[in-house]
């Protein structure tokens, strides 16, 4: 299984209310030299978290620990810039499952749903709705509901639909990245294969 099943998640919210924010600063290119997919958590948003020196940036929202959950909520145009599927692995790695925003670079979301984070696109207005409730409340949970597709402001019961293609939701649902989808398809070839021989 390549990845965590992903189905309904109940969590908390990480508030990341900043436009335009590329891959290059999710993961800085000088961290893109590891072939595996573990350790780029620790260098998630690195220049934004640490100064020069190391220190953590106390201004910064995941050295804040009154912020925590699977959930990182960001605003418009995430993941755009370089096409880097590091930026998806060192979200991953990090720990979150889910990113909700108004709108995703299309390689991003991509790379993403290839590797077991769930985009959400949802509207501006709701976003909006979702970063006040973590301002009244740090502690306010969030229900991402993929067989549904949906995402539940739990405090208000608001929530709003998101759209996501047929084969990344099933291979999220399962575990699967694309070789997985393939083995798990594995009887059926075979079968098919044999039979178009005679």
């Amino acid at each position: 299984m390549a990845y965590d099943k992903f189905t309904v998640l109940t969590s908390t919210a990480v508030p990341l209310p900043i436009e335009n924010v590329d891959t290059d600063q999710i993961i800085p290119a000088r961290f893109l030299k590891a072939t595996e997919r573990k350790g780029f958590g620790d260098n998630l948003f690195r220049d934004w978290r640490y100064n020069n020196d190391d220190t953590p940036k106390q201004d910064f929202v995941l050295n804040n620990p009154i912020y925590t959950g699977k959930i990182l909520v960001a605003g418009k145009n995430f993941g755009s810039g370089s096409s880097r599927e590091h930026a998806a692995w060192a979200i991953y790695d990090y720990g979150f499952r889910c990113v909700i925003s108004s709108f995703f670079a299309d390689i991003f979301k991509g790379n993403s749903l290839n590797v077991g984070i769930l985009p959400v696109t949802v509207s501006e207005a709701f976003v909006d709705k979702i970063f006040k409730a973590i301002e009244a409340d740090p502690n306010a949970q969030f229900e991402v509901n993929l067989p549904e597709q949906k995402v539940t402001i739990l405090a208000t019961g608001e929530s709003e639909q998101f759209d996501i293609n047929g084969y990344k939701k099933h291979n999220l649902m399962n575990g699967f990245d694309d070789i997985d989808y393939l083995q798990a398809m594995k009887n059926d070839i075979l079968a098919f294969a044999e039979q178009s021989m005679y």
